[in-house]
């Protein structure tokens, strides 16, 4: 397991400190925030940010406002910390998309053991990704990245993306795209797979020429040899 970057939200500057040295020890490469406000801030200027401990209990916005705006970008992993031990906290924090709840006062021990868990299972996770030429697809974890760099992607241009790669090679008409992508319930026009082709190119970038324009029929994706 390689440097991992972890992202620490508490306002105590103690258990961030505890907590932060802990984790150090182990290698990991900390951010620290002092409220809910940073820690977003902090999340959003560190895209590769591998894990998340956020304590519930914060001001600006508290850890469960957090979780659910870092759940609508990412799967990282988020480890909740609190200093109550309530079920339905711990049900309400799940819901929301935390991987791990742990009551306050805990062991470090027992911390840096469900860090190091968590990354190890999305470590396990990233096995499942496809790679072309700089572009690499996480099936599992739906997301894409362009040399290193992550790119963000609505649900159906990743869908329509994971589509054309997954058939590398295959000259695709626009029914076809539309059929698998859209489903067969879809009565769409064509001109909806060339607008959303359009907005995935121009997200690849450097990248875009892997989609093939194939006159009077579709699209092609091709990684060049």
């Amino acid at each position: 397991m390689g440097v991992r970057k972890i992202l620490i939200a508490d306002d105590e500057d103690r258990m961030r400190r505890l907590v932060g040295d802990f984790l150090k020890k182990d290698g990991a490469v900390v951010i620290e925030a002092v409220d809910g406000i940073q820690a977003l801030e902090r999340f959003n200027d560190n895209p590769d940010i591998d894990l998340v401990v956020l304590d519930v209990m914060m001001p600006g916005y508290d850890g469960w406002t957090v979780c659910r705006e870092i759940r609508r970008l990412s799967r990282v992993p988020i480890i909740m910390l609190t200093a109550r031990g309530q079920e339905s906290d711990e049900l309400f924090g799940f819901d929301l998309g935390a991987d791990e709840y742990i009551s306050k006062p805990f062991s470090l021990k027992i911390l840096s053991a469900r860090v190091n868990a968590l990354l190890r299972r999305v470590e396990d996770d990233d096995k499942d990704v496809k790679e072309f030429d700089g572009l690499e697809i996480d099936t599992k974890g739906r997301r894409v990245y362009i040399d290193g760099t992550k790119v963000e992607m609505s649900p159906k241009e990743f869908e329509l993306l994971l589509y054309i790669t997954e058939n590398a090679g295959r000259a695709l008409s626009r029914d076809q795209i539309l059929n698998a992508v859209w489903d067969y319930d879809y009565y769409g026009d064509a001109r909806t797979v060339d607008t959303h082709i359009k907005k995935l190119r121009l997200k690849l970038g450097p990248k875009s020429d892997l989609i093939q324009t194939v006159r009077g029929l579709g699209y092609r994706f091709e990684v060049k040899k």
